[in-house]
């Protein structure tokens, strides 16, 4: 089991295939998605990554906080989340995962939060029919029917479609596809829909009931950050040498 990410939700277009077929897609970024911290089963009874994602100033972040980013030497973040993984997929705290993470055509499993729609009513809520328009009907043509029984039970059930707050909920989609990624940018281009709103942090994980394809990195695909610093700290000093 890898490690999922956090993504935000930039907004939805469409491009076209190699048949010339239109294919609507939602674009998700990655921005500095890093391991903020490491869960493990001697420590803390199970294996998990928590993962930070874009930039948040210091004046915003709790003290706490700052101390928890410090202790892993990585900038405060804007969102934070932990994703379960096997031990043998555990990533170093302090690594970066790319957008390389996912291929073309696996399945995924996203989530995140629907827009909100404030208090709706049933027609609009749970897509009812409504009251008639004439026959003697004057103000009950988008309101409910009868909400239940006679004396026996005397009481309206729990879970009855009615009228009330929608949307604003946590959901997560299953089984959509990855048409494409761009490593350059750090998009992520998903066919079809993706709960939320535009802006809103997304959290994309393998799919639960689809297998992995063989060509996904494990434990994930990890930018290398350390070591082209590294790299570029001791060229200068070799070409003092000479």
């Amino acid at each position: 089991m890898r490690s999922g990410v956090i993504a935000k939700k930039v907004g939805m277009t469409r491009i076209y295939n190699d048949a010339g077929e239109h294919v609507p897609v939602t674009v998700l970024q990655m921005e500095n998605c890093q391991v903020v911290a490491q869960r493990t089963q001697e420590k803390n009874g199970y294996t998990a990554v928590q993962l930070g994602v874009g930039l948040a100033k210091v004046k915003n972040t709790s003290k706490a906080m700052r101390g928890h980013f410090a202790t892993a030497s990585v900038e405060p973040k804007a969102k934070v989340a932990e994703f379960r993984v096997s031990a043998d997929n555990m990533i170093d705290v302090g690594a970066e995962i790319t957008v390389e993470h996912f291929v073309a055509g696996q399945k995924v499993d996203v989530t995140g939060t629907t827009i909100g729609k404030g208090f709706q009513g049933v027609i609009k809520r749970h897509h009812m029919g409504g009251g008639r328009a004439t026959h003697g009907n004057s103000v009950s043509h988008r309101t409910h029917g009868s909400t239940g029984q006679r004396q026996d039970p005397g009481k309206v059930f729990k879970g009855k479609h009615m009228a009330g707050h929608m949307g604003d909920t946590r959901v997560t989609t299953q089984n959509v596809e990855i048409v494409s990624t761009d490593a350059d940018r750090g998009l992520i281009l998903i066919r079809g829909a993706v709960p939320g709103s535009k802006g809103a942090w997304i959290l994309v994980r393998d799919a639960a009931k689809v297998a992995l394809p063989a060509n996904a990195p494990k434990p994930a695909a990890i930018r290398a950050v350390a070591a082209e610093s590294g790299a570029k700290n001791e060229a200068p000093a070799a070409e003092g040498a000479e």
